[in-house]
């Protein structure tokens, strides 16, 4: 894949984060993909179908000041960069993908097998939603529970972008597996998820 291409989509990270948001911009590198993930979702007036026609910029100032670095050009240009360098590189374009909390930039791989990068522990890389998924869950807790701990409400938007993901990476099972839509379902940790969660908890313990 470009490198400029990548450079311009963590660049468009920075300038249009939600700084309001403790989260940070990450960049997961899987065999098969590099995922880009901006805290908070379009700015008020975007739309997904906007993207790389117009541009509100969240951070003006920012903005300013990365373009007087030249690291950016005019407003709304990411976009079309980011197409022609895949273009001219003759690599796929990234799949966006927005949702309220995050935007999430996906570059494909070429000669990948899929399987994600493995920590020295066995413990895989997971996204930012399923990680906020983990921080939450304690002991068994029903689906409402966890959608109020984590203060949502789109019951679709929880199942397909939080549940259902950290369900597919083993890191969270059900209670009632052979029942899936039981009405006493519970949700907890595999042995694998209480591995991501105590390194969660234990990350910025000295060595």
């Amino acid at each position: 894949m470009p490198e400029s291409a990548l450079r311009e989509a963590v660049v468009n990270a920075i300038a249009h984060r939600d700084y309001r948001s403790t989260a940070n911009v990450q960049v997961y590198v899987f065999q098969d993909r590099v995922e880009i993930v901006t805290p908070g979702g379009l700015p008020a007036g975007m739309r997904e179908q906007d993207l790389g026609s117009r541009s509100v910029p969240r951070n003006p100032l920012l903005f300013s000041m990365l373009y007087r670095m030249k690291l950016v050009e005019q407003i709304g240009s990411g976009i079309r960069r980011i197409h022609d360098a895949c273009t001219e590189y003759g690599a796929e374009d990234p799949v966006i993908d927005v949702s309220a909390e995050w935007v999430t930039v996906t570059f494909p791989r070429s000669a990948a097998n899929g399987t994600p990068h493995v920590t020295p522990h066995g413990t895989p890389h997971v996204t930012p939603h399923v990680e906020r998924l983990i921080s939450v869950l304690r002991g068994e807790m029903s689906r409402a529970e966890i959608m109020q701990k984590m203060e949502l409400a789109d019951r679709r938007h929880f199942r397909s972008t939080y549940l259902q993901p950290g369900l597919d990476a083993g890191l969270v099972e059900m209670t009632v597996p052979d029942s899936p839509r039981s009405r006493s379902q519970r949700y907890r940790l595999t042995s694998m998820g209480r591995q991501v969660q105590y390194s969660q908890e234990h990350s910025g313990d000295s060595t």
